[in-house]
């Protein structure tokens, strides 16, 4: 039988807020409606029984293992958590035997619910792998990762993997206000009044966590003291004191990392330095390394504005080199310098796409040997006619002379109409034209 929720050691009421504030039922979920709304895959498992092994991912305080408990209570197997920060091979080994066993003597299932799979290396992953396959073990997996950089490939093709979102402020609301009308396992009989600005800000600063919203009320309860008429109220100071700073979710390791380098990226190219020091922001916050937000700001500078300013890629490099000097927090002020500099430039792509289709060209286009004027004519101008026939363009007047500088031309630079670019693209009209 699964784990009572409240042990008969401790009395509900001794328990953390957001434990007694789990939800008892599918209809009591706030969010998730991807998952768990009517006609859903997982709410349709879960209400037929038929329940097989999953994977459960996401944010901190979205309801995995509160769902996961209440599959194990649904269910009619032997309930086994483990938490893979804790447990071991062999510990791991003693459950799947036992499991083995109860399904062959007993006919009973075990449902093993697994929490931070991704801490298993894969060897432990390795060792889930038969009795997932053969079935003498559910397994439930729950992680706060991508598990695409996680779980190895042969175990993630055994799971259902259902992806699980932050609660928008709406869905919060609804669990805040449970939570402080409850007289039996909320804060009911504790008669708070909350101000609207208080409200707010924890609604706010929880960033989709619910267990982060409960943990945050449940201390501002505790630390205001009741009024002369028995209201403990709750204000925007008291609010800040008890969520404090948002803890920011960025894992360097997994697709966060890459999903802010690329918002941040995407806001320099959109013209946009509000969002672009947003994102860069969150990920100095998160403790990225700023040398990796300095190259992609050089190869914005080179790549989305290019000769439109070709003053960004100074700002650029200097920046860069400010950062290796500085190191943070300082190194965050030349950062910014440069990315508000490439986001508010005119934009070019032009030099970059150039270069790639010249790239295409030398490996699959027509070959071209050097010309002999164009060749170097340092030891072979008599003996093999290298440099021969060469202009210097210097000694014509405008310091240009036309002459030819590949084999069967190709136009791989077309200049736009942007910033320096419009003056490179008339320059180069008149001397075509001349």
């Amino acid at each position: 039988m699964p784990e009572e929720l409240f042990p008969t050691e401790l009395k509900a009421s001794e328990f953390p807020l957001a434990a007694r504030m789990a939800p008892r039922k599918l209809d009591d979920f706030a969010g998730q409606s991807h998952n768990l709304g009517p006609g859903k895959m997982l709410r349709r498992l879960i209400e037929s029984g038929k329940f097989s092994s999953a994977l459960f991912f996401g944010p901190p305080g979205t309801g995995k293992t509160a769902l996961a408990r209440l599959v194990a209570d649904l269910s009619k197997a032997k309930v086994v958590e483990l938490n893979a920060v804790l447990a071991g091979v062999a510990e791991l080994k003693k459950v799947l035997e036992a499991a083995n066993y109860d399904r062959a003597a007993k006919d009973q299932r075990t449902l093993l619910l697994l929490d931070e799979i991704h801490h298993f290396n894969r060897t432990q992953q390795d060792v889930l792998l038969p009795a997932v396959e053969r079935g003498s073990v559910i397994l439930i997996g729950l992680t706060t990762e991508n598990p695409s950089f996680y779980i190895n490939a042969a175990l993630l093709s055994r799971f259902t993997a259902f992806e699980f979102k932050p609660l928008s402020e709406h869905e919060l609301a609804a669990i805040l206000d449970r939570a402080v009308s409850d007289t039996a396992l909320g804060l009911g009989a504790m008669r708070l009044a909350l101000s609207a600005p208080a409200r707010e800000h924890l609604l706010r600063m929880a960033s989709g966590d619910a267990r982060r919203l409960l943990n945050a009320l449940e201390l501002a309860a505790l630390s205001t003291a009741p009024a002369k008429d028995g209201a403990r109220r709750i204000t925007l100071e008291v609010a800040e004191e008890s969520i404090q700073r948002r803890a920011v979710r960025y894992d360097k390791k997994s697709d966060d990392h890459y999903d802010h380098i690329s918002a941040f990226i995407k806001s320099m190219r959109g013209s946009d330095p509000d969002a672009a020091l947003y994102w860069m922001a969150k990920m100095l916050v998160a403790g990225e390394d700023p040398r990796f937000i300095a190259r992609r700001v050089l190869i914005a500078a080179a790549e989305d504005v290019g000769n439109a300013d070709f003053r960004a890629l100074v700002v650029a490099q200097a920046a860069f080199e400010a950062v290796e000097s500085l190191g943070m927090p300082e190194a965050r002020i030349p950062l910014a310098q440069a990315a508000v500099y490439v986001a508010t430039a005119p934009k070019s792509n032009a030099s970059y796409v150039a270069i790639n289709e010249a790239m295409k060209e030398a490996s699959t286009g027509k070959s071209r040997e050097v010309p002999l004027h164009l060749r170097d004519a340092n030891l072979d101008a008599e003996s093999r006619g290298h440099g021969r026939g060469y202009r210097y363009p210097h000694d014509f007047p405008g310091h240009h002379v036309r002459q030819d500088y590949m084999p069967d031309p190709a136009v791989f630079y077309r200049p736009s109409d942007q910033g320096d670019e419009k003056r490179i693209a008339e320059f180069l009209k008149r001397l075509k034209d001349a």
